[in-house]
């Protein structure tokens, strides 16, 4: 198993797994998702990979006051053998090197088995309300 920074030729099966995962909405586009990351902090991409197929990622940024994690997927067939917790400590690794504080991350509230994975990774619930304004549709 290797943890690296995506590159180009992983984005069909990345764009699949994250399908596999659940974690594409129709108001968020992956491939635009991909190159909107690719433009800023592209290292922060990571890719789990196993023969070189991407097996999980997580897309860590940090705008100088918050880390971020997005896009945290591991194949359901890869899942409860610590591949998860291993994707969010390369991205707290690195935040850490660019001298981030702190992360923050959104959970849809009705998915209780991430809520619960999160938390045993040392997240709490800020007890914030996540607001969003999409400048640029998807669609």
């Amino acid at each position: 198993m290797e943890i690296r920074p995506y590159q180009s030729r992983d984005e069909n099966a990345v764009i699949r797994l994250w399908a596999d995962c659940g974690l594409t909405v129709p108001w968020n586009n992956p491939q635009r998702d991909i190159e909107r990351k690719l433009a800023i902090q592209p290292e922060l991409f990571l890719v789990a990979t196993e023969n070189d197929i991407p097996l999980a990622t997580v897309m860590a940024g940090y705008e100088g006051h918050r880390g971020w994690i997005n896009y945290l997927a591991v194949h359901p067939q890869h899942r409860r053998q610590g591949l998860g917790r291993c994707m969010v400590q390369a991205a707290e690794t690195r935040l850490l090197a660019l001298g981030c504080p702190k992360i923050n991350l959104q959970v849809r509230s009705n998915n209780n088995a991430v809520i619960a994975f999160y938390q045993s990774l040392g997240f709490r619930d800020d007890h914030c309300i996540s607001l969003g304004k999409r400048l640029i549709p998807d669609d």
